[in-house]
C-alpha cells in the first residue's frame, strides 16, 4: 500500500505552511524513526483559522445551509472515510501505535460510526412550544430555537486520534458550528488526512480547520480567543482545570471536558470466571492501556481473588476460549497477529517505567511484567501488581498504560467495596461481574461514574452517551446529549 498523508496546517480549505515555516518531527513509536515534518502553528496561525471559521459560519455557505443538505455532506464525508479506512488505520497504527486490526475496527470504524449518527441529526435539531402564564385579552406563544454556538474549538488526546476527533466534530458540525482543531501534537496525521477528506466531500472553505501544535501555545490561544465560543477538551484533569480557567476569564466560553479516570472494577466470586477474567483483562490492556475508560482497578472478592489472578496471569485477552492458552504477542503493530503495540510516545513510557517503580517501593506484589521491552520502539510489557493497598499511589493515580491493579475485598462486603471504589476524585467508568441482578443493579446505582458495565466492559456506542462525573470532566461526547453540548437554546415570546 501506498500511504500519503498531508503535512501542513489546515485553515480555510487549504494546506497551508505554519508562520515562519516552523515544523516538527512525527515518530514513529515502533521504531523511534520521524515519519515526516509536519507544520507547527503559531498563535497567529490560530487567529487565521478563528477569523476563516467565523467568517464561514457568519457570512458564508455553512451558515446559510439547510440542514438537510448539511447532514447530507456529513453522509459523504463518512463514505469516503470508509472508502479510505485501511489508509487511515495504517496512518493512524504508525502514528499512534494502534494495533492495526483494532484501529481499522474501533479507531477508524467508530469514527464512520460517529459521523453517520450524527448527520442523521442534523435535521432533527427541534425547539418547543411552551405554555405561559398570561391575562386576557392578550395572547402569548412561547418557543424556543436549538442554534448553533458559532465558532467551536476542540483539542484532542493522542491514544485515539481520529475516533476522538470524531465524537467531537461530528456533533459539533451537525449542530451548524465551524471548527477549529488541535489535534495531539504526537499523533497529527490521521486528523490532517481527514481534513483532505472533508475537502473532497465538498465542505465549504473554513468549516473545518486542523493546526498541529503545542497545547501551551495553540490550546492557550484557543481557550483565550475572545471569537471562539466553545471549547471542547480531551485530556488530563490538569490542563482541563486549566483550560476551565482560561476559558472562564476570556470570554465566558461554554466548555465541556473529558479528563481522567480511575475506574473501578469489582469482581464477585457469583461471576462467569471464564468472561470476568478475558473482560477483565481487556478492560486493562485494551488499545494498550491507553484508555480513559481503562479499569484502573480491579477489586476481587477474596474467596476467587488467587484463582482470578492465576488465570490472568496465563491467558491472552485475545482469544475466543479461555482454554486455549498462549501469551500475547508484542510487535509491529501493523504486523496482523500482533495483540499489543508499543506505547505512543517515549515519555509516556517513562512514565510507565516509573509508576511500576514506584508500586513495588510501596509494596505491591509485581505478578509480571513492569518494565520496558527489550527492542526498539517503545514497548511496554503487560503488567499486574496484586497485594494493592488502599493508601498506594497505584491505587489512586491513573497508569494510561498497561498495567492491571488488583485488590482483594471481603467476602460479602458490598457496601465496603463500594466504599473503596468511590473513594477516588475520579469517576468516568466503573463496572461489576456477577450473576445477581439485585447486586447488579444496586452496585449500578451506587458506583460513582458517568458509565457502569454489567458483565461487559468497553461497550461504547455511538448513540450512548458518554462523559464522566467529579473531576472527570464535565458534559457529554456521544448519543444526543452530545448535541446540547454545540447548541444554545433562545426563548421567543410572541403577543397577539
Amino acid at each position: 500500500m501506498t500511504v500519503r498523508m498531508p503535512h501542513q496546517l489546515f485553515i480555510n480549505g487549504q494546506f497551508v505552511d505554519a508562520e515562519g515555516g516552523k515544523t516538527y518531527q512525527t515518530i514513529n513509536p515502533n521504531d523511534g524513526t520521524a515519519i515526516c515534518s509536519v507544520s507547527l502553528a503559531q498563535v497567529s496561525d490560530v487567529d487565521k483559522a478563528v477569523a476563516a471559521a467565523k467568517e464561514a459560519f457568519e457570512n458564508g455557505e455553512w451558515g446559510k445551509m439547510n440542514p438537510r443538505d448539511r447532514g447530507r455532506l456529513i453522509y459523504k464525508l463518512a463514505d469516503l472515510m470508509e472508502e479510505h479506512q485501511e489508509e487511515l488505520a495504517t496512518i493512524e497504527s504508525i502514528d499512534s501505535g494502534a494495533v492495526y486490526t483494532l484501529a481499522l475496527k474501533t479507531h477508524i470504524g467508530m469514527s464512520i460510526q460517529t459521523f453517520r449518527y450524527f448527520a442523521g441529526w442534523c435535521d432533527k435539531i427541534q425547539g418547543c412550544t411552551i405554555p405561559i402564564n398570561q391575562a386576557r385579552p392578550n395572547r402569548n406563544l412561547t418557543f424556543t430555537k436549538r442554534e448553533p454556538i458559532g465558532v467551536c474549538a476542540i483539542v484532542i488526546p493522542w491514544n485515539y486520534p481520529l475516533m476522538m476527533l470524531a465524537w467531537k466534530t461530528a456533533a459539533c458540525l451537525a449542530a451548524g458550528n465551524t471548527v477549529v482543531l488541535k489535534p495531539a501534537q504526537v499523533t497529527p496525521l490521521t486528523a490532517l488526512k481527514f481534513a483532505e477528506l472533508t475537502v473532497k466531500a465538498g465542505f465549504p472553505k473554513g468549516v473545518v480547520n486542523i493546526l498541529p501544535g503545542a497545547g501551551s501555545l495553540v490550546g492557550q490561544r484557543m481557550s483565550d480567543h475572545p471569537d471562539i465560543r466553545k471549547l471542547g477538551f480531551t485530556g488530563s484533569t490538569p490542563i482541563g482545570k486549566q483550560i476551565m480557567k482560561s476559558c472562564a476569564l476570556s470570554n465566558v466560553k461554554k466548555v465541556s471536558l473529558e479528563l481522567g479516570g480511575k475506574s473501578p472494577l469489582i469482581i464477585f466470586s457469583d461471576c462467569d470466571m471464564d468472561k470476568a477474567v478475558r473482560m477483565g483483562m481487556s478492560s486493562v490492556f485494551f488499545n494498550k492501556g491507553e484508555n480513559c475508560i481503562a479499569a484502573g482497578r480491579l477489586f476481587v472478592e477474596e474467596s476467587i481473588h488467587d484463582l482470578f489472578v492465576k488465570r490472568v496471569k496465563r491467558l491472552s485477552c485475545r482469544i475466543p476460549q479461555v482454554e486455549e492458552v498462549k501469551k500475547m504477542k508484542t510487535g509491529d503493530p501493523l504486523d496482523r497477529a500482533t495483540d499489543h503495540g508499543p506505547q505512543n510516545h517515549k515519555a509516556h513510557l517513562d512514565k510507565l517505567v516509573q509508576y511500576s517503580q514506584v508500586g513495588q517501593k510501596e509494596g505491591a506484589t509485581l505478578v509480571c511484567g513492569g518494565k520496558q521491552v527489550p527492542r526498539p520502539g517503545f514497548f511496554f510489557e503487560p503488567t499486574v501488581f496484586t497485594n494493592v493497598e488502599d493508601h498506594m499511589y497505584i491505587a489512586k493515580e491513573e497508569s494510561f498504560g498497561p498495567i492491571m491493579i488488583i485488590s482483594k475485598f471481603k467476602e460479602g462486603d458490598v457496601d465496603g467495596v463500594l466504599k473503596r471504589a468511590n473513594d477516588t476524585e475520579f469517576g468516568l467508568a466503573s463496572g461489576v461481574f456477577t450473576r445477581d441482578i439485585n447486586k447488579a443493579m444496586y452496585v449500578s446505582e451506587k458506583l460513582q461514574a458517568g458509565t457502569v458495565f454489567v458483565n461487559t466492559y468497553n461497550k461504547t456506542d455511538v448513540a450512548s452517551p458518554f462523559g464522566g462525573f467529579k473531576q472527570s470532566g464535565i458534559g457529554k461526547d456521544l448519543g444526543e446529549e452530545a448535541l446540547n453540548e454545540y447548541l444554545k437554546t433562545k426563548a421567543v415570546t410572541i403577543e397577539y
